[in-house]
Formats: C-alpha cells, sequence, structure tokens
C-alpha cells in the first residue's frame, strides 16, 4: 500500500513541477506544470509527462500480460498532468489581479485535484500492483521508496 501512495504522490510531483505552497506569488506557478516551466507548449509537457510513464514503466518491468493494466495508470498520469497544468496555468495567469480570498480558492482548487488525481491513480494503480508477482512488487517498493521519487523537483530540506 505504502508503494500505491508512492506512485500517487510521484505522479502528482512529477506533474506539478517544484510547486510548494512556500513558494512566492510570482514564482508559485511553473511554466509548465510538468516540466517546471509555465506557458510552455502543451507538447513540452505531454513529453515530459511520456518520459516518466516510459521511465517507470521499464523500472516496474512491466510484462506485456500487463500491458492493459499499464494503460488505465499511464491514462490516469497523463490526465492528472493535464487537469494541474490547467489549475496552475489559471492561477498564474488571474495572480496580478487576485484577491486573497481568490487566491486561498485557487490554492484550495488545486489541492483538491491533487486529492482527486491520488484517488484516481491509486485507482488505477492497485490493481496492477496487487497482480505483480512478489519480485516485481520488491521493485516497485524500492523505485517508490527513493526520496527523488516522489519529489524529484525538490531538493532536501536543510536542517538547522
Amino acid at each position: 500500500m505504502k508503494s500505491v501512495l508512492a506512485l500517487t504522490i510521484l505522479a502528482l510531483a512529477t506533474n506539478v513541477g517544484a510547486q510548494t505552497p512556500a513558494a512566492s506569488p510570482a514564482s508559485a506557478a511553473s511554466p509548465n506544470v510538468a516540466s517546471g516551466t509555465v506557458g510552455a507548449k502543451p507538447a513540452a509537457r505531454d513529453s515530459h509527462v511520456e518520459a516518466r510513464i516510459s521511465e517507470l514503466h521499464s523500472e516496474l518491468k512491466i510484462t506485456p500480460d500487463q500491458e492493459t493494466q499499464w494503460a488505465k495508470v499511464a491514462d490516469s498520469m497523463r490526465d492528472n498532468a493535464r487537469t494541474m497544468h490547467d489549475l496552475f496555468e489559471a492561477r498564474h495567469s488571474g495572480m496580478a489581479s487576485e484577491t486573497a480570498v481568490e487566491n486561498l480558492k485557487s490554492w484550495g482548487d488545486i489541492a483538491q485535484a491533487h486529492a482527486d488525481g491520488n484517488k484516481a491513480l491509486l485507482a488505477a494503480f492497485q490493481p496492477l500492483y496487487d497482480g505483480m508477482p512478489d519480485v516485481q512488487k520488491k521493485i516497485a517498493d524500492q523505485v517508490f521508496r527513493r526520496p527523488e521519487t516522489h519529489r524529484p523537483a525538490h531538493k532536501p530540506s536543510k536542517k538547522k
């Protein structure tokens, strides 16, 4: 179950780039949610998401028999990327004229979409993971235990 949650976090973290609630308003919305640059063409975002899907496919050693279930996972990742990209684009475009309440609402919308995306990805990944042989599950568990897997755009926090 932890690895399923890790996959969920990974996919959405990958899709939202280096977003953090502590980011300044000017830098809060990344240009291309998937790659971390606002205003980038959808093809660049899609290319980043497709590269991540391909990377996970390889790391997880998805077999031909698992392709149908994997396709559901990949589609969920694509949908999540589009949703988060659209929300961050909307946030970025309205930021200059937003009230404080509108700003908080946009973060709430993003958080809700993130939670909804987690649930959708979990629903797609759980059957795939449950059907994996134990050796493959161990690989998946290892892939999603790596800290960089969860938040690839973030640097580790510095403890003082």
